[in-house]
């Protein structure tokens, strides 16, 4: 008996763009140095589950360099991570992946399963460290064909989100998937519900009997897990709820991209990088440290290969690999999401291209400057008017955010 993870690669990811604009959602980077598809990989790994699937079908390139560069097991450990792109063929539907159940069920034979093993499905783009193996001794407690991990949120946020009503042996009893009207709302009011934490809340993170997922799948052929094939399964099955009450964030939005990232400075985090029971993995660079000159750094990571110049100011803000930052900048609030090479644009002449990272006396605030990216000298990124939305040939602003495109360039002098 073993567990099958299947990591979920997300849709075309519109409210993340222009992150997504390039790259697939869990290729999307984090904290300067991970990539979003790290943080349900690590959890597998450091629970020993080490049958991975990821399933993808937009803009996969980058995520499969990734995870090849990355991911490599060993002569004596089995285990494989593997991406499992969606595909037409002569005998199946020729559509893509149509929804979370739609993707597995064109995949499901490709898992090479036993009627006994488990398959755990994960979501590409949420940040959260939580043991797996913990999650995986639950279910098989309750001996249930599916055990839903849950999480506390309030009121407005369980509009979003699947609710759950559970009794005491946490078996589920009643399921809606983002409720709208009132009286469900409060319907789905924990009994023990405390402070502004009152429903609890599926986290699109599924444990499925293998057998019972084949069977649920060929009997509802319907797209999604949420809105289709859990409601269809509580009248037949038995389905449990993990309660999980450690820190978890769906990065579906630019805005929450940026908070999550920034409150990785925080003194104290709710999520630790550095905790030595919840590793977090990457593809290994072999960088040098980080070189810092006479600047004042405050509540900032600072990765590998990051170099920060005389004179310049950074504060709350995440400093990528290979992240140049020039002499005199002044970062506030900004995630750099670093670069693939170092250009540091030596003797260019007035007009020539900027070098890669962000050149002198840039002023920079509330912003993302995606991979690869070249900002020239005396920018700024401050968005004065505060407006919500923007866009020009050179930034993007959503959710109030600026954003620098991936391999974006912005001329010098440039003011937003």
């Amino acid at each position: 008996m073993k567990t099958i993870a299947v990591i979920l690669g997300g849709g075309r990811g519109e409210r993340l763009r222009p992150l997504t604009s390039q790259r697939s959602k869990p290729a999307v980077p984090f904290a300067g140095t991970f990539r979003l598809v790290d943080i349900p990989i690590s959890n597998c790994l450091n629970a020993g589950i080490h049958d991975i699937f990821v399933l993808t079908q937009y803009l996969s390139a980058s995520l499969n360099r990734h995870i090849g560069q990355t991911y490599r097991f060993d002569a004596f450990r089995g285990g494989q991570v593997t991406v499992l792109a969606a595909e037409q063929s002569d005998s199946d539907s020729e559509d893509w992946y149509l929804g979370t159940a739609d993707a597995v069920r064109k995949q499901l034979h490709r898992l090479e399963m036993e009627p006994d093993d488990d398959v755990m499905i994960l979501s590409g783009d949420q940040v959260y460290m939580m043991e797996l193996d913990a999650f995986v001794a639950h279910h098989r407690a309750l001996n249930a064909d599916v055990t839903v991990a849950a999480t506390r949120v309030t009121r407005d946020e369980a509009r979003r989100f699947g609710v759950i009503n559970a009794d005491t042996a946490s078996l589920i009893t009643d399921f809606a998937e983002k409720p709208k009207d009132p009286k469900v709302l409060d319907a789905f009011v924990a009994p023990d519900a405390s402070g502004a934490l009152t429903h609890l809340a599926s986290m699109g993170i599924y444990l499925f009997k293998a057998k019972v997922l084949a069977e649920l799948l060929a009997a509802d052929t319907r797209e999604d897990f949420g809105k289709h094939i859990l409601p269809t399964a509580l009248s037949t099955r038995r389905l449990g709820v993990y309660p999980y009450t450690g820190y978890w964030e769906d990065l579906g939005t630019i805005e929450s991209y940026h908070r999550v990232n920034l409150h990785l400075t925080d003194p104290i985090p709710d999520l630790s990088l550095f905790s030595e029971r919840h590793r977090l993995y990457s593809r290994p660079r072999f960088l040098p440290p980080a070189k810092i000159g006479e600047a004042l750094v405050q509540r900032a990571l600072v990765c590998n290969g990051a170099v920060i110049g005389d004179n310049a100011t950074v504060r709350r803000s995440v400093v990528g690999i290979r992240m140049v930052i020039g002499r005199g900048c002044t970062l506030d609030g900004v995630i750099c999401n670093g670069a693939g090479e170092y250009d540091f644009g030596e003797g260019r002449a007035d007009g020539d291209t900027p070098p890669l990272g962000i050149g002198e006396f840039s002023v920079i605030r509330n912003a993302i400057i995606d991979r690869d990216a070249r900002i020239g000298r005396g920018v700024k990124l401050l968005n004065d008017k505060q407006l919500d939305t923007y866009a020009d040939e050179y930034i993007t602003v959503r959710d109030g955010i600026i954003v620098v495109p991936r391999k974006g360039v912005v001329p010098d002098g440039y003011a937003f």
